[in-house]
């Protein structure tokens, strides 16, 4: 195992915990894989380096919600524009993340999140008619890719936006995750053309994707037995905690 000589073992138990909590926190929520570890592993080691972390795990996450949704085709066929304008415009996001320090690109990360947590937990309810936002959908693709690329974020416009639609449940759920998995494979071209998805990352990705299976199972489990809303509030409480101390840490406050 010398690929993994590069990682202390407290770095190593860092990450282990943390793609564990956010497959726990999948697996009862539902809530996003990499909303949950991006910030735990951006505060331990800098955005820059998190991301890699989180690509592998996060796409096979994704890929076994969409397997298991049917209306694959039919989602694809009504969101492809918005889909392909996220994976192009990563690339630009990532070209900004390359220009400017971890810390700033970390604080935007943490105001990406609170934005995400303040929406979910408004709960708020708007709707829009597809027949005039259709033609605006490559511009809230474009935008997604963007922040995606810059911060490692996939939720924000799209989630928001998805949900105004009012869409039934498999539709939403094949729609967003095809623009995760999308946009994931764009930044694991981007990442290793800037050098930064590395053989010893790519191991303990690949490491890492049995306790996202481990994390995910006992998350199912639980959510039989508890109140998945309550868990759900409270977890976005503390991304928006993480968040939080992403821009106190790039502000030299924390």
């Amino acid at each position: 195992m010398f690929l993994l000589e590069s990682f202390s073992p407290t770095q190593l138990a860092t990450i282990a915990a943390a793609y564990f909590i956010a497959a726990l926190v999948k697996g009862v929520t539902g809530l996003g894989y990499s909303s949950t570890c991006l910030p735990i592993l951006t505060l331990a080691f800098g955005l820059k380096e998190a991301l890699p972390l989180v690509l592998i795990p996060s796409v096979a996450s994704n890929l076994v919600v969409m397997v298991s949704t049917p209306g694959f085709r039919a989602s694809v066929w009504r969101f492809w524009p918005m889909i392909l304008s996220a994976a192009a415009s990563v690339f630009a996001g990532l070209w900004v993340l390359t220009q400017i320090r971890s810390e700033s690109a970390a604080a935007v990360l943490g105001a990406v999140l609170m934005i995400y947590v303040a929406f979910a937990l408004a709960n708020a309810r708007f709707r829009l008619t597809e027949a005039r936002t259709r033609k605006f959908e490559p511009a809230i693709g474009a935008a997604t890719g963007f922040v995606n690329g810059l911060t490692g974020s996939q939720v924000m416009p799209v989630i928001p936006y998805l949900l105004s639609l009012d869409l039934p449940r498999e539709r939403f759920v094949q729609a967003s995750n095809q623009s995760f998995t999308l946009s994931s494979a764009a930044m694991f071209v981007g990442l290793g053309a800037a050098g930064l998805m590395t053989v010893q990352v790519v191991a303990i990705s690949a490491l890492g994707l049995v306790l996202v299976a481990l994390g995910v199972n006992i998350g199912q489990r639980i959510s039989r037995r508890l109140a998945p809303q309550a868990f759900r509030t409270a977890v976005l409480i503390v991304l928006a905690a993480l968040g939080l101390g992403l821009i106190l840490r790039a502000a030299g406050w924390l």
